[in-house]
């Protein structure tokens, strides 16, 4: 029995939006683990990989937990864009969720908004 068969598996759904102006939206659903990095990867790889400066927004707002596996994969992400000249951005208002980030001291390295609407006004200020 695969992972999407056993109702007791981690899911995380991942949706991801083009905003016409370079801005990416991936707004993700679920636990964020080692079991379900694999599917934010396949959706990091399709924004990180696009030519220019792209601008990402990751939307965890929906994001229920958590774990080191996936905030080392965010780092990469943002490592990466940084180096390319882009930009991320995280919404998040989802107090276990942020506590990672602060607990790691990750929240001074990523730009944390509460609200997906409050980060992509980060990128019109930009």
């Amino acid at each position: 029995m695969d992972d999407r068969e056993d109702p007791m598996a981690p899911q995380l759904d991942v949706v991801m939006e083009s905003l016409g102006n370079g801005t990416r939206v991936l707004a993700l659903r679920g636990e964020l683990d080692v079991a379900t990095v694999p599917s934010l990867d396949d959706a990091l790889g399709e924004v990180v990989g696009v030519e220019g400066t792209p601008r990402l927004l990751i939307d965890l707002s929906e994001v229920t937990f958590i774990d080191s596996t996936a905030l080392m994969r965010l780092l990469t992400a943002l490592r990466e864009l940084d180096r390319r000249g882009g930009q991320m951005v995280l919404a998040c208002s989802n107090p276990t969720v942020l506590r990672l980030f602060e607990v790691t001291r990750t929240n001074e390295t990523f730009e944390i908004f509460p609200t997906r609407d409050r980060a992509l006004g980060r990128f019109e200020a930009a």
